[in-house]
């Protein structure tokens, strides 16, 4: 691979828009959109809207489907989620790319960390910076230039922004299962390490709410005829952390015991809520029959348990597919100056949703940061013409036919078969 003359002019578009592809992922982090503040959301999405309306692109909000929650006290509720905002190009063309990112962040509305600020290095402090509004802008930014090549008639492409990753997909998973199947090739916007880095291998996810009901009573008068349902609830909660060592590179993390009440009362409830982590589909079998297992035997007479959630993101290994997708890329890399390289992850994102149905991704595009779902979340701000420039590098070279997205997919579907 070279870079072409229309290749540079791609790079060069990126370069001469630096102060904006920056300065729009500032406003955007200014605002706030934790996954379940409604009004944030709806100001974000406003605000994408208007972003995406610049490109030669359709544009539109596609609902998405609701979900159901687990309350403190064991009752399960419905819950709605924001629209998804998808932009769609040249949907006939021969090959087709998915680019996904998510609007949501993990920062509530009343969360202390609202704004962007600039640290003594020149590092960017603020909520969803990194993770990843920077990345959104980045997106943008590769597409904006990408559609002034010469061969952009070559590709197709929908990018699906998401308002629900931060809390597992609930709501727009069947949009990225859908857009897996019918793409060829996938870029994700997750920030990438503060070197670069980007992540390989990941882990699949899992995440559980187990429901137990006990009975009432009162704790002096009537002690015996109670079923204290926290009781029964940290027995379960020790039986599920003792199966960590089981299985090589399988996790179980107990978060949270939520229930009861006052001190003279038996608890009559309570919920366990605990994620798993795997490294491949055999372990996720695996950890799902034990789970099933403790979760249909309670510890002792008198209590009922009921199982809620499952595995929300596939595991995702390096296969033919992702290792000659991520090989390609790194080449690409090269060509820019940028040392490529990637290393497993145990973190989970839509990446592995697109893996899942049938494409190859990298899903760490995004900005170079680090201490992400935290007070000091940061991006580099030379890192977001750097990133758009090689993903806008990507779309050249896959429309050129130099990546062989076409080849890619099928590598990927051989690996399902």
């Amino acid at each position: 691979m070279r870079i072409s003359d229309p290749d540079q002019a791609v790079l060069d578009h990126v370069a001469a828009r630096r102060e904006a592809i920056v300065d729009r992922a500032v406003a955007w982090s200014n605002l706030n959109s934790g996954s379940r503040n409604a009004p944030g959301l709806a100001a974000v999405l406003d605000a994408l809207e208007v972003a995406g309306r610049g490109l030669p692109a359709s544009v539109e909000r596609v609902p998405t489907r609701g979900s159901t929650t687990v309350a403190d006290d064991g009752s399960v509720r419905t819950e709605a989620h924001a629209d998804a905002l998808r932009i769609t190009a040249r949907p006939e063309a021969p090959i087709q790319i998915v680019l996904t990112g998510h609007y949501d962040t993990v920062y509530s509305a009343d969360s202390r960390f609202q704004a962007v600020t600039t640290h003594p290095d020149g590092a960017l402090n603020g909520p969803g910076i990194a993770d990843m509004k920077g990345g959104i802008s980045v997106m943008l930014a590769a597409l904006e230039a990408f559609e002034t090549h010469p061969d952009r008639t070559r590709l197709g492409w929908t990018v699906l922004l998401s308002p629900d990753e931060e809390i597992g997909s609930p709501a727009s998973a069947p949009l990225l299962a859908e857009l897996g199947a019918r793409g060829h090739l996938g870029l994700t916007y997750e920030p990438a390490l503060a070197d670069g880095t980007l992540a390989g291998a990941r882990k699949g996810s899992g995440n559980f709410h187990l429901i137990v009901a006990g009975r009432a009573a009162h704790a002096g008068r009537a002690f015996e005829e109670g079923r204290n349902a926290v009781a029964g609830a940290a027995m379960i909660a020790a039986r599920l952390h003792a199966l960590n060592g089981r299985s090589d590179g399988v996790t179980v993390n107990v978060a949270q015991i939520a229930g009861g009440g006052a001190l003279n009362v038996v608890a009559d409830n309570a919920v366990i809520r605990f994620n798993v982590r795997v490294p491949d589909q055999a372990s996720a079998d695996w950890i799902r029959g034990r789970i099933d297992e403790i979760a249909s035997a309670a510890p002792f007479e008198g209590l009922t348990l009921d199982l809620r959630g499952g595995f929300t993101r596939p595991p995702k290994p390096m296969d033919a597919a992702q290792t000659a997708l991520f090989e390609a890329v790194r080449d690409a890399g090269a060509l820019l100056g940028q040392d490529i390289a990637w290393k497993p992850s145990g973190g989970v994102c839509e990446g592995n949703n697109l893996h899942a149905a049938g494409l190859p991704n990298i899903d760490t595009l995004g900005v170079r940061g680090g201490d992400i779902h935290s007070e000091a979340e940061f991006a580099w701000p030379d890192s977001f013409v750097e990133r758009a420039q090689l993903s806008a590098l990507i779309l050249c070279k896959v429309a050129s036919g130099e990546i062989d997205a076409l080849k890619l997919k099928t590598m990927r579907l051989e690996t399902m078969a």
